[in-house]
């Protein structure tokens, strides 16, 4: 194996566990990739630099809250002269409401997720701003009725331990 590929496995490795755990120190991701820290600290400045390393979340359960709702919005569109899907995404993903925009095969162009106050709130959101962009030609619209997982964590309650205790 060449030096590039060690390299890359580390990386890889290292992106794993800051997914897994954005909370992990340099410390505890060099006792699990075997990489001296400084070394960790170096390559987690250079994948932030080069935008690999977008952001660090927490991941939230907000159905354990009142007042948010989610929906999935199917986006239909006709393309502009010289504008691709770049620019329309790009637009819509300047709204606030938007959590993601993604392009997709299917039906529809692009799938947005979308967090309002209320479905109200969602649908006039959808009514007054997604529906009446140029480009848009239709939309449909899924609201979430619950989430089992997120961004890779389960949103369940957490199993109980249901065996008997062994006692002598």
């Amino acid at each position: 194996m060449s030096t590039l590929d060690d390299a890359t496995n580390v990386e890889i490795n290292i992106l794993e566990i800051l997914e897994n755990n954005g909370k992990a120190t340099p410390d505890e991701i060099s006792e699990v990739v075997g990489v001296p820290t400084e070394k960790v600290r170096e390559i987690i400045g250079e994948l932030e630099r080069n935008g690999v390393i977008r952001k660090y979340k927490a991941s939230i359960d907000w159905s354990k809250l009142d007042g948010y709702v989610y929906a999935i919005i199917e986006v239909k569109v006709a393309l502009e002269r010289e504008k691709g899907y770049d620019h329309i995404a790009e637009r819509i993903s300047r709204f606030p409401e938007v959590v993601s925009v993604r392009l997709i095969s299917g039906d529809h162009d692009l799938s947005l997720t979308v967090r309002g106050k209320s479905m109200k709130d969602v649908a006039f959101f959808v009514a007054d701003k997604i529906a009446t962009l140029p480009q848009v030609v239709g939309t449909s619209t899924h609201f979430v009725l619950k989430t089992y997982k997120e961004d890779g964590v389960y949103m369940g309650e957490e199993p109980k331990d249901s065996r008997l205790k062994i006692t002598f």
